[in-house]
């Protein structure tokens, strides 16, 4: 299946140290080879990015690793094709327009039978179970709330709505709209926090190491969310089944509980 990465923060802050550790999953240390995408919130633009080829060596990921795009929410997304074939459509994360604002989706899984009836303006492009899931969320969204609603609603929502996709298979996914990022899991999602004080990461897929407490300030805080541990020498928090956290300002949301 698909590998899922993301961040959240109270700075804009760039990804570039986990993002190259991630892409190396996708033909050498893992076979997540059949395209990829990323995606950066800036106020209430995006800049999104996807590719066919594989996040090891396409030029598009290679921009990724040299410029430091700054960002307090970034969703990425390598994949391992099980429905839909290699073909740009089908690059997540997937891109829509709700209440005035983007919205991003990254989808790590397979759902089987799940294909409900799409009646608004969301509407899938490539032919991937995850679109579908992603065009009926925001369907489902827009008829349960008039205009955006707080996150704490937005949470209570998406915690419902995910209840009823996950029975159909692996429903592992992120979503942001640029003020928080929401994620599932239902088999292998991990998340770790970084505040001061700072300390040095070490990536497991590659040999790189990066002193945070040297690109930092005190008040500084990053969440990373991941499908499998980026780095040897952090503690990563595993989510568990059908758990559904937001973060916020680069922490776990308060009102989540």
């Amino acid at each position: 299946m698909c590998q899922l990465l993301g961040m959240n923060c109270n700075t804009p802050t760039d990804v570039t140290f986990s993002f190259t550790g991630f892409a190396q999953r996708a033909g050498h240390t893992g076979d997540h080879s059949d395209g990829w995408g990323i995606a950066f919130f800036e106020d209430k633009g995006v800049r999104h990015f996807v590719d066919h080829q594989r996040a090891l060596d396409s030029p598009v990921a290679d921009l990724i690793r040299r410029y430091p795009i700054q960002s307090c929410n970034v969703i990425s997304h390598i994949r391992k094709a099980t429905q839909g074939a290699i073909a740009l459509q089908n690059c997540h994360p997937f891109v829509r327009e709700l209440w005035g604002r983007y919205w991003v989706f990254a989808h790590n899984g397979d759902l089987k039978e799940f294909r409900p009836r799409l009646h608004g303006c969301f509407r899938p492009v490539g032919a991937t179970d995850s679109e579908h899931a992603f065009c009926w969320i925001m369907q489902e969204l827009a008829k349960s709330h008039a205009q955006v609603p707080s996150i704490g609603e937005l949470t209570l929502t998406l915690r419902e709505l995910a209840a009823q996709i996950a029975p159909h298979g692996t429903f592992n996914f992120l979503l942001s709209n640029g003020q928080a990022l929401w994620a599932h899991a239902s088999t292998h999602l991990f998340y770790l926090e970084r505040c001061h004080p700072f300390a040095a990461a070490q990536l497991a897929d590659e040999d790189l190491h990066v002193d945070f407490s040297t690109q930092t300030s005190p008040n500084d805080k990053v969440a990373i969310i991941v499908t499998a541990p980026l780095t040897r020498n952090e503690t990563w928090t595993a989510l568990g089944h059908r758990e559904l956290k937001v973060f916020v300002d680069g922490a776990v949301y308060a009102g989540d509980a």
